[in-house]
């Protein structure tokens, strides 16, 4: 592998699904969602909440191997009446499954279905967060200054308490609601990296510091539909 390849992180609700990808060594991911980079070299696997003691984490991957397309109920037979039966899926072709000898986490709940990210952050990554790609350099050194400084902030956060959905490029959950970094408002140079993170620190001390992972409540939203 090349640190540059590409990684594509596929959402799997539940362990029968994961049992087909380990018994038959293919992935279904439905045309009318799939993402931009179905051609990444390489397939992880984030489980859902279904997994009990390994939910929320990727514990495996796999190379990809390509892809066809199929009708949901050739690639299910046994589920001929399934409300999505006659939709479009591409079913993807993996080589060997691979378990990482440490599991990349999710710190807290998120909705997610793709992620997309490079074998050298795959490799080098602990928990979901460090995968994120976009933003580019400055939100790189933004996350990471945070999380020197003991505050674990979410990349990429879907923010869905207000109509249309909107994503900011770092947020904080906080005391008294979450601290945002939109897009729009990231650094452009290393002086004003320290200085918006002392910046957030502060903020983040007035509304009585972080919620640590772990006590939020968000487990209880619905998790991405069944495929």
């Amino acid at each position: 592998m090349y640190p540059e390849d590409r990684v594509l992180v596929a959402y799997v609700p539940r362990p029968s699904d994961f049992e087909l990808i380990r018994r038959e060594g293919w992935y279904r991911i439905p045309q009318r969602s799939a993402p931009k980079g179905l051609h990444a070299e390489v397939i992880a696997f984030y489980f859902g909440r279904a997994f009990e003691e390994q939910k929320y984490a990727i514990h495996y991957y796999a190379r990809n191997a390509g892809h066809e397309l199929a009708r949901r109920r050739d690639l299910l037979p046994d589920e001929p009446n399934h409300p999505r039966a006659d939709d479009i899926y591409y079913k993807v072709q993996l080589g060997p499954l691979q378990q990482l000898a440490q599991p990349i986490v999710s710190l807290r709940w998120r909705r997610l279905t793709f992620i997309h990210t490079t074998w050298d952050r795959f490799q080098e990554a602990t928990e979901i967060n460090d995968l994120f790609i976009e933003g580019g350099l400055y939100v790189d050194r933004l996350y990471a200054t945070l999380k020197e400084r003991g505050i674990p902030a979410e990349r990429d956060y879907r923010v869905a308490e207000t109509q249309p959905e909107y994503v900011v490029a770092l947020s904080v959950p906080t005391r008294a609601g979450r601290v945002e970094v939109a897009y729009g408002d990231l650094p452009d140079s290393e002086g004003e990296v320290a200085a918006l993170a002392d910046a957030l620190v502060q903020v983040i001390a007035r509304q009585g510091g972080i919620v640590l992972p772990g006590n939020d409540a968000e487990d209880d939203r619905p998790q991405t539909p069944d495929w």
